[in-house]
């Protein structure tokens, strides 16, 4: 059998291209003893793979020129020699952009895909859902009757902020790219208000969607959005910053005046909290969250939309528009059948 494998070709400078990333092939590795060989089935895209082409020092070392891809996945155990797993076993795991690859079982999670749909385990029940619950609750601490507006607000993360947010009693607020997402937020997802952030009158539109000012920001785009969210933050107002997918591509800063004496006079006169965060600070909280969460979907009280993409060779065209906001839900690749 053959391994098809995507690899850093070279480092991106500005904008992410295709020849930065390339597909190779080779021999599917030999099982050893303690091992299994995992057949990728799914394998999640997400912003937070731009910063890992980078060489530049973050909080994960970066992907290496020459080395495969890093992702979540949903495997299927092809083949054991690991007394904990069996073959056919569905796994969440993280091993990458490749249809094969050895594990000696650390890291990995079995699914039953009875409980819900395997796929489910990369979104609203995975990585990006987490992420949602914990830094809104943690960070923003929404508060009945408060307004939360959230960037990028169709996507994994985004989506599931504004509905946590609705199921705390506060007024939600999303930012996205188009009437089509703008009228899902409202119409599916439950959202009060939505905002197209391509329209020429942006700011505009946001104040006029946010009366009594924005008690909570939750962060994933940066850029345009955040210039005009700033004038609009309440006193106290708080700011989990998740993603800046709006800069992920700026090799340099930006032109024009240095805002950051604006930003710290807001944040001294306003009183604001603005935190960073990883999803894993708050790894403790994985129960809390697999409950709450869990239960508000079997209710029907959070609902999720994902982007499937079929194929590994098509996940470098699919990550290039995931940047670009081409997405609408979560984004999937459909590796190999269940």
């Amino acid at each position: 059998m053959m391994n098809r494998q995507i690899v850093l070709a070279s480092r991106p400078e500005g904008e992410v291209r295709p020849e930065n990333l390339r597909l190779i092939e080779s021999k599917v590795p030999e099982l050893a003893e303690g091992q299994v060989l995992l057949r990728t089935l799914w394998l999640s895209l997400d912003p937070y793979m731009r910063g890992r082409m980078s060489a530049a020092k973050s909080y994960a070392k970066p992907v290496e020129v020459g080395e495969v891809m890093v992702g979540g996945t949903v495997c299927r155990v092809a083949a054991s020699r690991h007394p904990g797993y069996a073959e056919g076993d569905i796994v969440l795991g993280y091993t990458g952009w490749q249809d094969y690859c050895l594990s000696d079982g650390k890291g990995l999670r079995k699914l039953d895909p009875r409980q819900a749909p395997v796929s489910t385990a990369l979104g609203v029940l995975g990585m990006p859902g987490m992420t949602a619950y914990t830094g809104l609750l943690n960070i923003g601490q929404p508060k009945p009757g408060e307004t939360v507006v959230v960037a990028a607000a169709t996507g994994a993360v985004g989506s599931a902020v504004g509905q946590i947010a609705k199921l705390k009693e506060a007024r939600a607020v999303g930012i996205a790219g188009g009437a089509d997402k703008c009228r899902y937020l409202v119409e599916e997802l439950g959202f009060d208000a939505a905002v197209d952030h391509r329209a020429a009158d942006f700011a505009q539109r946001l104040a006029a969607a946010c009366p009594r000012g924005i008690d909570v920001y939750f962060e994933n785009v940066g850029g345009a959005v955040w210039n005009a969210v700033l004038p609009l933050l309440n006193d106290f107002a708080r700011i989990p910053v998740c993603g800046l997918i709006a800069q992920y591509n700026e090799a340099s800063l930006p032109a024009g005046p240095d805002r950051t004496p604006l930003l710290m006079r807001a944040i001294l006169t306003k009183r604001l909290t603005l935190r960073g965060f990883i999803v894993w600070d708050f790894a403790s909280q994985a129960a809390d969250f697999e409950r709450d969460v869990g239960s508000w979907l079997r209710q029907g009280k959070l609902k999720y939309r994902e982007d499937v993409v079929d194929g590994l060779e098509r996940a470098p065209e699919a990550f290039i528009g995931l940047l670009k906001g081409r997405n609408f839900g979560k984004l999937l690749v459909r590796v190999a059948a269940q």
